[in-house]
């Protein structure tokens, strides 16, 4: 017995030191690198919390001498005693500058946001566009400083993007690394922004990478948790809301009344997103129409929010004043209704007109002054078994925004972060889970995966959905000189009968045609103009477009397991 235990204890020591030696290895092949990583996205993390910050102290000090106040934290208070002429002409000239800067240093006058940053974590090697980027950051600063009523989040996000790719030019790092660092830069920007280090590293997972490998995890969090320390250096280790009355629970019989208002808040933030959507038609009709100079769009919709500010001042910027005061309760039930639907209108001519900022805050906001609408309902009705109006806007305020995000997780952390209020999670889950479930079936699961399916990149059906428009047919086909070349006969009548493909098309148009007509390859063909014939470039084998589709699922499916 004892030679056998001997034996035993022999061959696990063994096992032991062959593991141990293993891992020291992969140790010193790839411990340097990794840390040399780890590194980087350290560094990007700290510059995306400055970009925040100076984004965020930015907009205070424009705001202030724009409007001539020093306490920009309560500006909807003190706008209300300025002379309606200045209310109105500030976010006309804001409008103005804003169009010039984007006619000027974007190629379609469009503001990129949140949306440009998920494009190219999923199509474009995780870089974004850097003249481009920087021009929306100083326009969306205009905005936010000028009386637009949008939000700091996504342009900050777009900033730390740029910040990123300019990084991964210098260190020419392939798809999975830009992909991984330029999650760290969002999850450090977000964290930045509302000092939230744990929701920062979710939102960069669940929204711009869509995916939780554990590979990028650990870069993220590093990330985000130097995003944070930024922003508490700065600030203090402070939430952004202070709930002055106790929020919890009173009997879980409330609970069914969260469901409903998760059943409001998903129809809320749905028509939030089709009346910003409605919006952009209805701007860009009138623009075709009229012959608008594009430059001029965003002055229009500046004139709009001055003459709805005059009266409303609460329309005004990010809106934190007002979504405080939701919180604790210090509204109507006429007040809450009539500023969500004033916001939601503002919000969409802001966006509409493409005068920068976010949806993050206004949708805060907006959830904030739903869920104290309801509240005030429901105390009404059942004051013996219901909490206070504040607890349910707090849940309303994860409802509306977890549902225009398409981000229930880290929307229900951003709310926890923002308030300090652990104790009421329940609530606020059992209403993120409802209106997600809602809102996201009213669109293409989110507003930024609307808004790239608007522009016809299809990244809201996964995979298996965009990832044939990144490659080229070009790229993929059998050229006329190649060994295995299609018969240049067989070639010619297939252009004959219309079924070809164009030089610049991808894979995304050749699969449909490829199912209709069954052909085994499709002629690629260079088209000259009217009175020249094409030139013929090669053929597309539709068994070699298999095999490029198979093998970029197969590394999608790595990466994301990795």
């Amino acid at each position: 017995m004892a030679g056998g235990g001997d034996g035993i204890f022999r061959a696990m020591s063994g096992h032991a030191v062959q593991h141990i030696a293993r891992a020291w290895s992969v140790l010193l092949s790839r411990g340097p690198s990794q840390f040399q990583f780890w590194l980087i996205a350290l560094v990007i993390g700290i510059a995306a919390g400055f970009a925040a910050l100076g984004f965020r102290l930015a907009i205070n000090g424009l705001q202030g001498f724009l409007y001539g106040t020093e306490e920009v934290h309560k500006l909807h208070s003190f706008v209300s005693g300025l002379p309606w002429y200045w209310v109105l002409l500030i976010p006309i000239g804001g409008g103005l500058v804003v169009g010039l800067i984007l006619d000027r240093f974007t190629p379609d006058g469009r503001v990129r946001s949140v949306a440009d940053v998920i494009e190219g974590a999923a199509l474009r090697e995780g870089r974004v566009e850097g003249k481009a980027g920087i021009a929306s950051a100083l326009a969306s600063l205009i905005t936010l400083s000028s009386g637009g009523s949008s939000g700091r989040e996504g342009p900050v996000v777009h900033l730390a993007a740029v910040m990123s790719t300019w990084v991964l030019k210098r260190i020419r790092a392939d798809g999975v690394t830009g992909r991984d660092l330029l999650g760290c830069a969002v999850a450090a920007a977000v964290s930045a922004s509302f000092n939230a280090p744990i929701a920062g590293a979710l939102f960069a997972l669940e929204v711009v990478l869509r995916h939780f490998a554990i590979h990028a995890f650990a870069p993220i969090v590093i990330a985000s948790v130097s995003g944070a320390l930024i922003s508490r250096l700065s600030f203090g280790d402070v939430t952004e809301f202070d709930l002055p009355v106790t929020t919890m629970l009173q009997f879980y019989q409330e609970l069914p009344a969260f469901l409903l208002l998760g059943a409001v808040c998903g129809v809320v933030a749905g028509l939030v997103m089709l009346a910003i959507f409605a919006a952009e038609d209805f701007a860009a009709a009138v623009q075709a129409r009229t012959g608008l100079p594009r430059w001029l769009r965003p002055t229009v919709s500046g004139a709009i929010l001055g003459l709805m500010a005059i009266p409303f001042p609460h329309i005004i910027g990010v809106g934190y004043e007002t979504t405080a005061l939701a919180l604790s309760g210090q509204l109507l039930l006429w007040q809450a209704i009539v500023f969500a639907m004033l916001k939601t209108i503002a919000v969409a001519v802001t966006v509409g007109g493409r005068m920068g900022g976010g949806v993050f805050s206004p949708s805060l906001m907006i959830g904030a002054l739903t869920g104290l609408a309801f509240g005030q309902i429901a105390t009404g009705f059942f004051p013996t078994v219901s909490g206070t109006p504040g607890l349910y806007a707090l849940a309303g305020m994860g409802g509306v925004a977890a549902a225009v995000l398409g981000a229930p997780i880290s929307t229900t952390l951003i709310v926890f972060e923002l308030t300090g209020d652990w104790a009421t999670g329940l609530a606020v889950m059992v209403t993120v889970s409802i209106s997600t479930a809602i809102g996201t079936r009213l669109v293409d699961r989110s507003f930024f995966l609307t808004q790239l399916e608007r522009r016809n990149i299809h990244l809201a059906a996964g995979p298996q959905a965009y990832l044939l428009a990144t490659f080229r047919v070009t790229n993929v086909m059998r050229g006329t000189s190649s060994e295995r070349a299609a018969p240049p006969d067989r070639c010619w009548d297939l252009v004959e009968k219309g079924l070809y493909l164009d030089g610049g098309a991808t894979l995304e148009t050749a699969m449909p045609l490829f199912d209709r007509t069954g052909e085994p390859f499709l002629p690629v063909v260079a088209l000259q103009g009217a009175d020249k014939p094409p030139e013929l470039l090669g053929a597309l084998y539709h068994v070699d477009a298999l095999k490029v589709f198979s093998g970029a699922l197969a590394a999608t499916a790595a990466e994301e397991h990795s």
